[in-house]
């Protein structure tokens, strides 16, 4: 379905990220997968090579840095930088405080990775979309950024521009049959309330207590209905929860 497709993959290490490398290595495509975690995109590079027989790349990379990802990009060898499917994975949620009592070194780093990490990466790849007249831009957002709520504010605004951000490119590239698609999931048990909670597991744990939550895997199943629809059909927007879930902040736990 996917065979020889190129397809960019941030954060891929782990949780979503990891889950949609499997699913489009199964797929046939061609894999350049970052994160900061090296040693864990080595072993996910070495389990689907070894699994699929697919063609995987794994690069260091802070998305936050743009001087590293224009080092990474000009690694690239020539024939794969024509990237056919850019997932813009990579982000994070960090604390659970009012803004007035938040750290602002939480506020930095979200900032800098989910609106501008996404961003480099985006500048970088979108221009030879343009140029090869075909493409997809897959941006993982959040139901954070459809309604903000209490203790989130600066998180459920990145994902707020996330939003926005796809909104804005999918007009710029209009004229174009480049696609772009904003997944926003709800409730998704994977490392991020570990994260969020600087790596209190405890704390993490209880937000998943009660709901059966979605998976890294229902997410990457979305990721790749959308990568694989006709070439007239663009899915634009998916906002997909657990059934218990109808917004951000009401869900129904047992």
């Amino acid at each position: 379905m996917l065979k020889d497709k190129i397809v960019f993959i941030s954060g891929a290490s782990s949780g979503l990220g990891e889950a949609m490398a499997k699913k489009f290595a199964k797929e046939g495509a061609v894999l350049l997968l970052c994160a900061r975690n090296f040693k864990k995109l080595n072993l996910l590079k070495a389990e689907l090579e070894s699994k699929y027989g697919n063609m995987v790349y794994t690069y260091e990379l802070d998305i936050r840095d743009r001087k590293a990802v224009d080092k990474v990009f000009d690694s690239i060898p020539s024939e794969l930088r024509n990237i056919n499917i850019l997932i813009n994975n990579a982000g994070l949620a960090l604390g659970l405080e009012k803004v007035q009592e938040g750290s602002l070194d939480d506020f930095d780093e979200m900032i800098d990775t989910n609106v501008k990490g996404l961003l480099y990466l985006t500048r970088k790849v979108v221009p030879s979309m343009v140029e090869n007249q075909r493409g997809h831009v897959i941006n993982i957002g959040s139901i954070a950024g459809v309604q903000a709520y209490p203790n989130g504010a600066v998180y459920c605004a990145t994902k707020a521009a996330v939003k926005f951000i796809s909104d804005g490119l999918r007009m710029d590239l209009v004229h174009t049959p480049i696609k772009v698609t904003n997944i926003q999931p709800g409730m998704v048990e994977t490392n991020f309330s570990v994260v969020r909670f600087h790596g209190d597991e405890e704390r993490a744990t209880k937000v998943y207590d009660g709901i059966k939550a979605l998976s890294a895997e229902d997410i990457a199943d979305v990721a790749l209905y959308a990568a694989t629809v006709p070439e007239h059909v663009q899915i634009c927007e998916i906002t997909v929860t657990p059934t218990h879930q109808a917004s951000g902040t009401v869900i129904y736990k047992k």
